[in-house]
């Protein structure tokens, strides 16, 4: 069974409206693409389609609640949610470095998901 997708590369700037050709799970033909960086992201975005996640998870006695994070790599598109829903669950001491690793090999995935920013330690108010 022959399917055709439309999809918008973002590789670069230009922006360029793909038409895609698959054939099962594989990619027949590409039409569109002003470069080679088009073609291999329609075959990435039809097979293994994959983003960088951002979100926060909870800090104790951080200067702020919540900590910025983000995976290292491109996560695979179908397994955000359940990462989403594992993050929920996390909570990490301060201080906490930007690049530490908050969760290490998220669902198996061998992606790890760091810290976005430092999280110094909250101040204390001056008593007297």
């Amino acid at each position: 069974m022959t399917d055709k997708a439309s999809l918008i590369c973002i590789t670069c700037p230009m922006g360029c409206r793909l038409d895609v050709t698959v054939e099962g799970d594989k990619v027949v033909s590409v039409e569109g693409q002003a470069c080679k960086r088009g073609l291999a992201y329609a075959q990435d975005e039809i097979t293994d389609p994959r983003r960088v996640v951002t979100t926060t998870v909870r800090v104790v006695n951080g200067r702020h609640p919540l900590l910025p994070v983000y995976t290292e790599r491109p996560f695979p598109k179908h397994q955000i949610f359940p990462l989403l829903q594992e993050l929920r669950r996390v909570t990490v001491m301060a201080p906490v470095r930007a690049g530490q690793v908050i969760l290490a090999n998220a669902l198996g995935t061998g992606i790890n998901v760091l810290a976005s920013r430092d999280m110094p330690l909250r101040e204390e108010p001056c008593v007297s």
